[in-house]
């Protein structure tokens, strides 16, 4: 008698081969058997006719870091067929933590991830101080998925460094010793790997540079020390490779890069991006990624599934008129009564004439966005698009705000402003900044096909108020399997067992006899993802973005259904995994 039995299904097992048509048996957590099983009995039996069975999918990048402490479901990942994930990405996280850091520690997060401030402070109890703490801290509470943990650079620094690590000291010997010692008993504990973040473009709350991203070689090669004699364990990085100082900076910044995976012997992955508009960086990065390759470093590219931008929208973190004063008049109202009002004749009329209080002050990255969106807003609104409900991160110049003002003959401004104050003020514009060229996604293609490829960067848990990329795993399937782009073994190979043996998990990943029970059953024919909402479901009321999707029949965590149909359950077969055998301390 087996726990669950799916009849017919098509069976897509993560190898990369062809799907084909089976049955597929799990006892015990565990896949026990995968044939034609005439006459095998179940304790519950799926008709799966018609849909994909895969494996589960393995989320490399995700920022749950606070809200796994308050969240046990992870949301909005599950919904989207992830069943192991990965936080403590580029460097942030909130441990190691020294008693009263955690204000900074906060900032730091809100400010490179904008995640709101209050709801992590509502949310988080703090009750940890040492990495293995903070694991066993989040361990003790059963959660939905199967979760990892890295431990980021940034925390690291600022407990061993305090104040001279906020202002970027070079780290003397016997601080990357102390460093190292607490990176390598993290490991020791069951820690994934380690994470460091060196972009521009990250900023604490208070406009800050974070207190690792000028980290220099002696410090990253010595923290890469603590994997010595250890046989797990990956490195996450992310840079720009100075692209916004200087070009001639890039070839000493990928040096470092490489420095750092030759004295860590383990596998290092690094963000992947065209970072601005028809730029060419990207291919360097590939170029010096494939040499190192065939020198023997294991080292990867972490590539998105679309574009890289963000969502505007009246009530999202970022819109265009947040610093006008005849906005901020009426900025208190509910949303639907201050679309009415801004809908107004003489006060569209006043705003439209008003010039925008700068933003840039606070620090915060959605200021800076602001300002330059104005600026710039004849060439931008060539780059932005109406999110209908069926979302399209595909558009044409023809579907821009650009167009539809030239339609109207009116300023572009004044369209992006009508459009957002429709309705009930809930429409929503799309911004693509990277990874998009004269409406197409062809870099993106590109990227997902080069050999190094890691399926990554959702940002889950992320950029809540301007962004919903967990949904990326719905968009590979949606859009690049099914436009034919990609063949569908190949998408959920690199969904599933590509990044699950990144990361050295080899009990999962994969449909085989004896391998985990993590598995999604997918409708082909009504897969499809919906258009972001806004909701008010973090703590202290905080509000982010939540994508939905419909075709997920189901997904399933070491055998026991976690959603189905896009509900989740009150099953929590999720637990922290801990790699080497570590232990709770």
């Amino acid at each position: 008698m087996f726990d669950l039995l799916f009849r017919n299904a098509i069976v897509v097992d993560g190898n990369g081969e062809r799907p084909v048509t089976a049955d597929v048996a799990v006892r015990d957590g565990l896949i026990a058997d995968i044939g034609q099983l005439d006459g095998a009995g179940a304790r519950e039996t799926i008709d799966a006719t018609g849909a994909w069975l895969t494996p589960g999918f393995v989320d490399i990048h995700t920022h749950y870091d606070g809200q796994a402490t308050w969240d046990p479901t992870f949301s909005p990942s599950i919904l989207h067929g992830v069943t192991t994930l990965v936080m403590g990405n580029c460097g942030v996280g909130f441990a190691p933590l020294r008693a009263g850091e955690q204000d900074r520690l906060i900032s730091l997060m809100e400010g490179v991830e904008d995640i709101p401030g209050v709801a992590l402070a509502e949310g988080i109890d703090f009750q940890w101080s040492s990495f293995p703490q903070y694991m066993d801290r989040l361990a003790a509470t059963p959660h939905s998925l199967d979760f990892a943990c890295l431990v980021p650079h940034d925390p690291l620094r600022m407990f061993v460094m305090g104040e001279r690590a906020r202002g970027h000291e070079a780290a003397t010997p016997d601080d990357v010793a102390q460093m190292r010692a607490l990176l390598r008993e993290a490991l020791q504990a069951g820690a994934i790997g380690f994470s460091t973040g060196r972009s521009d473009n990250h900023r604490t709350s208070k406009g800050q540079e974070t207190p690792a991203s000028e980290a220099d070689l002696a410090e990253l090669t010595g923290l890469a020390r603590a994997f010595d004699g250890l046989d797990h364990g990956v490195v996450q990085l992310v840079s720009d490779f100075d692209v916004l100082r200087s070009p001639e900076r890039f070839d000493p910044e990928f040096d470092l890069v490489e420095q750092l995976a030759i004295a860590s012997k383990r596998p290092l992955a690094m963000t992947w991006l065209q970072r601005d508009p028809g730029g060419e960086q990207y291919k360097q990065v590939a170029r010096r990624v494939e040499a190192a390759v065939a020198r023997g470093l294991p080292m990867y590219l972490q590539a998105a599934a679309r574009g890289i931008g963000v969502i505007t929208a009246l009530d999202a973190s970022f819109h265009p008129f947040m610093g006008f004063p005849g906005y901020k008049e009426v900025a208190a109202l509910p949303l639907a009564e201050r679309a009415a009002a801004l809908r107004d004749p003489a006060r569209r009329a006043r705003i439209l004439a008003e010039k925008s209080e700068r933003l840039a002050g606070d620090g915060s990255s959605v200021p800076p966005l602001v300002d330059l969106l104005l600026a710039r807003i004849d060439m931008i609104s060539a780059r932005m698009f109406p999110l209908g409900e069926v979302p399209n991160y595909e558009p044409t110049l023809q579907d821009s705000m650009l167009l539809r003002a030239k339609a109207r003959g009116i300023a572009p401004l004044a369209a992006i402003y009508d459009y957002l104050c429709e309705g009930d003020g809930d429409n929503l514009l799309y911004f693509p900044i990277f990874n998009y060229n004269d409406g197409n996604l062809d870099v993106v293609g590109e990227m997902l096909r080069h050999p190094r490829a890691l399926f990554s960067l959702g940002d889950a848990g992320a950029h809540v108020g301007t962004i919903c990329d967990a949904s990326f795993s719905t968009f590979l399937l949606t859009h690049w399997v099914a436009q034919g782009y990609l063949p569908l073994e190949q998408a959920v190979q690199m969904l599933s067992s590509r990044n699950a043996d990144y990361l050295g998990l080899r009990d999962r990943g994969r449909i085989a006899v004896g391998q985990r029970a993590d598995l999604n059953l997918i409708d082909p024919a009504t897969l499809a993802l919906r258009k972001p909402q806004l909701v008010r479901d973090l703590p202290a009321g905080g509000k982010r973005f939540l994508q939905t999707a419909v075709g997920y029949v189901g997904s399933w965590v070491a055998g026991q259904c976690v959603q189905r149909e896009g509900v989740v359950t009150e099953a929590r077969p999720g637990r922290l995994v801990r790699m080497g055998g570590g232990q709770p301390t």
